[in-house]
């Protein structure tokens, strides 16, 4: 099963009939799954940590919106593929989610550069994130994208501390303008578990 090889195949992408006639329930389900997936931080950002699951469903709803056949389903596979965690890493998906659009320019043009500033913290021990490397995710102006793509890549024995709940572990942003730090919630920890090995 591709799940165990960590990529999201064709066999596994449900036929597009029957995903438009269940997708209500796909949908309900994977709410259900992420909702234990997702951290917010300070005023206007939130994790999302990515999964199998997550990818599927993330492809899926885009071949059902876009119907665009065999090649998009090629394309759609080469871009959330590698947001799908490989056994010593979680991937998530950061936003910063402002309502307003003055307010919400106004921030990322003044928090360039802070994908290299996210971390998870186990006890003292600071991992930090790594920016998906498929774009630049800071303008050469210096304006921050909303959505980042991260990776936080764990040693054997980082796995084993994470997996202790005896272990405070927080994730965080410690940038200029926008430095905070909440712990995650020992429901989540549980969830993000299966993602390591």
């Amino acid at each position: 099963m591709s799940k165990q090889k960590r990529k999201v195949e064709k066999e596994d992408i449900a036929k597009a009939d029957v995903y438009a006639k269940d997708r209500k329930q796909y949908r309900k389900n994977l709410v259900k799954y992420k909702k234990n997936r997702r951290v917010s931080l300070g005023p206007h950002a939130a994790f999302y940590f990515e999964s199998f699951e997550t990818m599927l469903g993330q492809i899926q709803e885009m071949l059902h919106i876009e119907k665009g056949g065999e090649k998009q389903l090629i394309d759609e596979l080469n871009a959330y593929n590698p947001l799908i965690p490989k056994g010593n890493e979680l991937v998530a998906t950061l936003m910063f989610e402002i309502d307003d659009i003055n307010t919400r320019q106004k921030f990322l043009n003044q928090v360039g550069g802070i994908e290299e500033s996210v971390y998870i913290q186990i006890k003292e021990e600071k991992i930090m994130a790594v920016p998906e490397k498929d774009i630049d995710r800071t303008s050469a102006e210096g304006k921050a994208s909303s959505v980042q793509f991260i990776h936080f890549t764990f040693t054997g024995d980082q796995i084993i501390k994470f997996k202790d709940l005896s272990n405070e572990v927080s994730v965080g942003i410690n940038h200029d303008m926008y430095n905070y730090k909440t712990k995650i919630l020992d429901k989540v920890r549980t969830a993000l578990m299966k993602d390591l090995d």
